[in-house]
């Protein structure tokens, strides 16, 4: 092997140590200020993740000013949060008009399934506003099930067998699931608000839940088709990519944990928790999610013509050794962005102006080498009835983790309960174990009544 001269391990060196980092940090600083390259932002969203999403740009030289709408007690600590609604495109064009905004960051998939990278690029007002992730069409890959199975079937990207009823062949869906091996995977067409999803070994229930869906109206429009689809065996994990429309980088890889209860048991939630990074994404392993997964979807839309800059987040389940996509979605997911940002060691405003000139192959990726583990705590009786308002404690004493507000609200001096999913508790670690142990530490800190979360995040890896 060619030696290397000393020289180059000084270099190698200072890129990684803090004298660069604080370095980098100033010229970056004047640099924005003599070409006038700072960003104002709008981000859209109330939750863990927007919370994640604004302290990491919170921290990046470019961020001349940062808004969050609605937002949350959390995000109130990064920015100025604004009383709009996520879906009200005009309110949202006149905001970014008087504000002078330059940067649109769409935290959740309402605002980009519903269309808000077309309102934005059709007027002639906007169009210049950057816009963190993908068209209309694009966000179809998260909008419609349906959609993303046949997307994947055009492109041979691997996922479980499927088959799509709607009214019109209601009868033949009922046929169908008669003859499908249990258990048996039924979900909404549409967005749902993660509720969509129904797996059930029991042909009656599966009958039920697709009769509801489609005849019982039970999610709406979303429920008028529902995909049947084959169960598969093995362990999840969430890949996220961050493309520009042709090219990508790969950020740190994540597991969550949807289940209410330990050992993964009871009603599924919006996520309780997440690891990173995860022990088997590795490898022969993620060789194979690049070449079979990522690289033919990136390629699929330029292919197909569809405008897509921004998150696709894989949603994957490993069988034996081969990655299968479950879905995807058009954005960061919750509680898994509590555990990328931390570990992604890039300036994530930064990676956001490659987007609009196709740039990100000048990108390098790099992710912290310590792990990050989240732990939510809720509100008791969530995922279903819960009681809002209650007063939070101890946040303040918190010192050795980071405490992400998911829903959280202000009143005076107080922060209150305003949601399901209330605090999001990140922690590093040199191992999963580490971090883990130091998030149940700070969470003995924090208290708020019939507060919950799950003891066992990340049990498969001890």
């Amino acid at each position: 092997m060619k030696k290397q001269p000393v020289g180059c391990f000084f270099i190698e060196y200072y890129r990684y140590s803090a004298i660069y980092r604080k370095a980098k940090y100033f010229l970056v600083t004047f640099a924005g200020q003599i070409f006038n390259l700072n960003m104002k932002i709008l981000l859209l969203g109330s939750g863990g993740r927007e919370s994640a999403l604004s302290w990491k740009m919170k921290q990046s030289p470019l961020c001349e000013a940062l808004y969050i709408a609605p937002g949350n007690a959390g995000t109130a600590q990064y920015g100025q949060n604004i009383a709009m609604g996520i879906n009200d495109f005009e309110a949202i064009k006149a905001f970014c008009l008087e504000q002078e905004i330059d940067t649109l960051f769409p935290g959740s998939e309402d605002p980009l399934v519903n269309g808000v990278y077309d309102f934005f690029k059709n007027d002639e007002a906007l169009k210049n506003i950057t816009i963190v992730g993908p068209s209309k069409a694009g966000a179809e890959l998260e909008g419609s099930k349906d959609f993303a199975k046949e997307f994947m079937q055009r492109h041979n990207i691997p996922t479980a067998a499927y088959a799509t009823f709607d009214a019109t062949n209601f009868e033949a869906g009922l046929a169908y699931l008669e003859q499908h091996s249990t258990p048996i995977v039924l979900k909404a067409d549409g967005l749902a608000a993660g509720k969509g999803v129904v797996i059930t070994s029991d042909k009656e229930e599966a009958r039920k839940v697709f009769t509801d869906m489609i005849k019982g109206n039970q999610f709406g429009s979303a429920g008028a088709r529902v995909v049947i689809e084959q169960f598969l065996t093995g362990i999840e994990l969430s890949v996220f990519a961050f493309t520009d429309g042709k090219n990508f980088v790969i950020l740190p890889e994540a597991k969550d944990y949807k289940r209410i209860g330990e050992g993964d048991t009871g009603l599924n939630t919006g996520g309780m928790g997440a690891i990173s990074p995860v022990p088997f994404a590795a490898g022969t392993f993620m060789d194979k999610v690049m070449e079979q997964v990522v690289k033919p979807t990136v390629a699929g839309l330029a292919e197909e013509k569809i405008t897509y800059q921004g998150f696709i987040f894989f949603g994957l389940i490993k069988v034996a050794d081969e990655p299968y996509v479950i879905e995807y979605n058009c954005r960061m997911g919750d509680p898994e962005t509590e555990v990328v940002m931390p570990r992604l060691q890039n300036d994530l405003l930064e990676m956001i102006q490659h987007l609009d000139d196709q740039s990100l192959d000048k990108v390098q990726v790099q992710h912290d080498p310590r792990a990050a583990c989240t732990v939510m705590l809720v509100a008791g009786g969530y995922p279903e009835d819960y009681a809002k308002g209650d007063v939070i404690s101890g946040i303040d004493q918190v010192t050795n983790s980071i405490v992400f507000h998911a829903g959280t609200k202000q009143e005076g001096a107080q922060v209150l309960t305003n949601g399901g999913r209330v605090l999001a508790v990140t922690s590093y670690g040199d191992n999963i174990q580490d971090a883990l142990a130091q998030s149940y530490d700070s969470i003995q800190q924090i208290s708020f009544s019939h507060q919950n979360y799950r003891k066992d995040i990340g049990y498969e890896f001890k």
